[in-house]
Formats: C-alpha cells, structure tokens, sequence
C-alpha cells in the first residue's frame, strides 16, 4: 500500500472514530436528562466490548475462509487473535482489522435505541457481545468477504454469488442495527415512564455533527485509498446529507404544517444512511435524489411506524432501518453507469436484474436480524433478565446504575 493510501485512510480512521461520541450525543440528548448518561455509556461501550470480541474471534467470522465454502460464515480460527496482522503484508490488513472494528462497532451502537430508558447496563454488555457473534458477523460475512481465487478462500453468499451491490454497509450495519433495534424494544416492551420531547436539542444537532464528519470517513475509507473513488464518495455523501435535510423538512412541513430541528437533523442522518450502499453508483445528481427521497420517505413512514406501537424513541428502526432499504433500492432507481460502480438504474435504462438481487439482500438480512435478535433478547431476559425495575426506571437509570447526573443545577 502506498504511503499516501495509508495516511488517508488512517484519517478516515480517525473520523469514523468520531461517529460514537457523535452518536452518544445524539441518543442522549433525545432522551429524558435521567437517562443520558446510560445512553451515552451504552453507545461508548459498543466499542470496547466489540474490539475484545472482534479480535479474539469476530474478524475470522467476518473475513476468514467461508465455513464449509457456502458463504454463510467465516472461519474464526483463520485470524483469531489478529495473529495473521503481526507482519506488514503491505495490503494494509492491520488497518483494515482496526477499520472493521469500527464498523461493527457502531452497529452495536446504534441498535442502543431498543433499549434506551429501561435496560440493564450489565444485561447489556452480555447481550451486544453475544449479539456480534450470532447477528452481526454472518450478515457482515454475507455482505463483507470476497471470493479470493489467489487465496483460496470463498467468502459470503450476497456478495459473491447474489452480487449484491452495497458500498459500505448499507445492509451489515444500517437495515441490520435498525431491525435489530425494533426487535431488542419488543422483547424490552414499552418504557413506564418517559418525557414528550427532546430534553437537549442542541447537544442532538451536535452529535448529528459529528456523525456527518464520521460518514465521510465511513464512506471515504471504504474507497480502499486516496484515489478517485474516495473523492467521489466524499461528494456523494456530502450532497445526499443536504437534501436528506430537505426532504425529511418538506414532509414534515406538509404533515404537521411546520419544519422542526430534530427533524432536520433526522433528515441528514436519513440522507447519509441513503447514500451509504449507493455512494460509488449514482452521479452527482443522482446522490441528491437519494438524500431527498430518503429523507422524504423517512418522513413519511413515521406514521407507519408509531402505528407498531414499539417504544423505539431514538427512530434506529426508522433511520437505519427503514432508510437503508430505501437506499439499497435506490441504487436499483438512480445508479448511473458513468459512476465508479458502473451499475445503471432503471430510470436511466439498466436491467431490472438488480432488483432482486437488492430485494434478496433486503430480505434475508433483515428476517436473520430480527428473528436472531429476539430469540437472544427473549432468552437473555428470562434467564439473567435484561430490564430494569420500575423504581430504577422512574428514579433515573444514570442515578441509580452509574451514580451520576448529567446536570447539576443546583447551587454549590
């Protein structure tokens, strides 16, 4: 790897790295001020817990030689321990064993919104590190690893023999953590007590910051080095981000007769989730109609969504979830073939035989997440059991679990 390569992605390295205290501010200044620091604690935990995880077994899971060659999981034993990372194989593997922990890592993050106010911080370290061994590694495994013919190695069944197109995880860790969510919050049930709104919006405009800065070396790194392929998906991320904003705003406005802050920043956030499987496939013009019309949908679905009536307060089902199924089919509606991807949609003349490649991808990740998450959450409850009493609940998770408050107002 060539020594620019490496210092641009060890800057993109840098800025995912900033997605999690992004993320961490987003989740608690949507929630209750009683519970922010447990939320904030939960999103910042994902990565420690997803590092031990992920170098003991999880990058074998991920990357390693096919189980068996039928693309479902990877071999642990292949690079356990990072064992195979000790000698510069100048491809970069080091970086990229530290990259992928990162991606997996806020995965687990997100999908904390199913269990926002009302889990225990205990019960949820064993079950997100559980969860990355049965959920996340096989569909990371289906989405992430490539048939390598040089190796030897036969990697997972959506990118090689479907051939599916996802750029950077707009399955393994958008539509993945946002099902996941909705799953975790069914097991959990409904919380017994929670405010109406928002108690810091400017603490989630923050946060949503630092997502967006995240997102371009989330995309960016993706793009294996500093090339063109990194520009243009720096581009492309920038722009559906803007019309995300655009799109989530006209909706609300249309629907509730006015445009909210929270909704703007949700809007972003919806546009960026868009563009992650479609970012290298779409032109200039094509990334700012998959901001919109994923902001726009976004929107749109909330009704649908409360219709559910699943407690999911920080929308992980609906942003993540429900966005990156729009996004993913949106690689299908506005690929343009002029971009890196090559891949044309159907409204600029391509084949409808993406269509079911993407509608198979959609559909076995997000079925494998949901059922795998709520036959883990269901068990894990009624054995070490993973919700808080009432009393904790009401009194504030982060007095009573971590001894601290987000705010003193009072006097010293």
């Amino acid at each position: 790897m060539e020594a620019v390569d490496l210092a641009w992605l060890l800057a993109a390295f840098a800025l995912v790295l900033a997605m999690f205290p992004g993320l961490a501010m987003f989740y608690g200044g949507m929630l209750g001020a009683r519970h922010t620091l447990n939320m904030i604690m939960m999103v910042m935990s994902a990565l420690p817990v997803t590092a031990v995880v992920y170098v003991l077994v999880g990058h074998g899971l991920v990357l390693g030689d096919s189980v068996l060659g039928l693309g479902l999981i990877g071999n642990p034993v292949d690079l356990l321990g990072f064992s195979a990372l000790l000698v510069d194989d100048g491809a970069g593997s080091t970086y990229w064993g530290a990259f992928y922990i990162l991606f997996a890592a806020i995965t687990v993050a997100i999908m904390a919104s199913g269990a926002a106010g009302r889990m225990k911080f205990s019960g949820w370290l064993v079950f997100s590190s559980i969860w990355l061994l049965l959920v996340y590694c096989p569909i990371a495994h289906w989405v992430f690893a490539f048939d390598s013919e040089e190796a030897g190695t036969v990697g997972g069944w959506l990118r090689n023999v479907v051939e599916l197109h996802d750029f950077a995880g707009g399955t393994a860790v958008h539509m993945n953590a946002g099902v996941a969510a909705l799953a975790l919050a069914v097991v959990l049930g409904k919380r017994k007590a929670y405010p109406g709104r928002p108690h810091n919006l400017p603490l989630v405009v923050l946060g949503a910051g630092l997502l967006w800065v995240g997102w371009i070396g989330f995309n960016g790194g993706t793009a294996a080095g500093a090339n063109f392929l990194a520009q243009y998906v720096v581009l492309t991320t920038l722009l559906a981000g803007c019309t995300g904003m655009i799109g989530f705003a006209l909706v609300e406005k249309l629907r509730e007769g006015r445009a909210t802050t929270l909704g703007l920043v949700s809007g972003l956030v919806a546009g960026l989730v868009g563009i992650t499987p479609s970012a290298d496939a779409v032109s200039p013009i094509g990334a700012l109609l998959v901001g919109l019309f994923t902001g726009a949908a976004v929107s749109g679905l909330m009704t649908f969504v409360s219709r559910l009536r699943v407690d999911e307060p920080l929308d992980a089902f609906l942003i993540h979830g429900l966005g990156g199924i729009v996004g993913t089919l949106c690689v299908i509606l506005f690929g343009a073939g002029a971009a890196p991807a090559g891949v044309t949609g159907v409204l600029f003349g391509g084949s409808w035989d993406l269509l079911w490649r993407e509608l198979v991808a959609i559909t076995a990740t997000c079925v494998f997440s949901f059922a795998v998450t709520f036959v883990l959450a269901t068990v894990l409850d009624r054995t070490i059991g993973l919700r808080v009493d009432e009393r904790t609940e009401f009194t504030g998770l982060d007095t009573v679990l971590h001894a601290e408050s987000a705010y003193h107002l009072a006097r010293n």
